[in-house]
């Protein structure tokens, strides 16, 4: 009896798997790189409705993030300051600044400045910055070089692989408490930074959670 379907008709199952298995490959690449944090946060810098430039607050004027921040050590968020927090200076300095007016006008109505969120943690996980900053990890781990920014930007991807590196080992990150807002400490070598951090999370028995339920609450 002669064949029904030519002969290369039975490479079209394999041909039909493999191309299935490309097309999954494809998806899941795609999925991995441009879904994860790394892709869609690092790098967002929205433009805020007064510039406001880090670099000269904190670097040239030497002020301490907590001046703004008021409850960054103290809360599980960090707030942004309200505009009285801002015209405590800028009442008498650069009172005429034209890129300063949206900070003039909020204290005026009494309509606070509407800053643009940059940083934001799912609503599914718990983070306290309180406990993070009074146990020796500054600003810069999750938020970069934030002293040096004219313009802050997302600098880390703040992804579950991130936090969890982290937590996994401590010693890597930790500073002396009284370095928290030094921007630009760093220990003199790795090889101290380990030996400092191990000594820390030892005498301060630092345990970070590893379980789901340490962040997933």
């Amino acid at each position: 009896m002669a064949n029904i379907f030519p002969k290369w008709s039975n490479f079209v199952p394999i041909k039909i798997i493999l191309g299935i298995g490309l097309v999954v490959t494809a998806v899941v690449a795609g999925i991995t790189y441009y879904g994860t944090p790394k892709y869609m946060r690092v790098g967002y810098q929205p433009i805020q409705p007064v510039p406001f430039d880090h670099n000269i607050h904190v670097e040239q004027l030497g002020m301490d993030c907590r001046y703004c921040h008021t409850y960054v050590d103290r809360s599980e968020h960090s707030n942004v300051p309200s505009t009285n927090t801002c015209m405590n200076c800028h009442s008498q300095v650069l009172t005429d600044s034209q890129a300063l007016a949206p900070v003039r006008e909020s204290a005026e109505s009494g309509e606070p400045i509407p800053w643009v969120r940059i940083h934001k943690t799912p609503d599914f996980v718990y983070f306290n910055h309180s406990v993070h900053v009074n146990r020796g990890i500054s600003c810069v781990e999750c938020h970069g070089q934030v002293n040096e920014m004219q313009t802050v930007y997302h600098a880390k991807s703040l992804s579950m692989s991130f936090c969890l590196d982290c937590h996994r080992h401590p010693e890597k990150s930790i500073r002396p408490v009284d370095e928290v807002y030094n921007l630009n400490w760093e220990a003199s070598s790795p090889k101290e930074q380990e030996e400092m951090g191990k000594r820390f999370v030892h005498d301060w028995k630092i345990n970070p959670p590893l379980s789901c339920s340490g962040c997933h609450r």
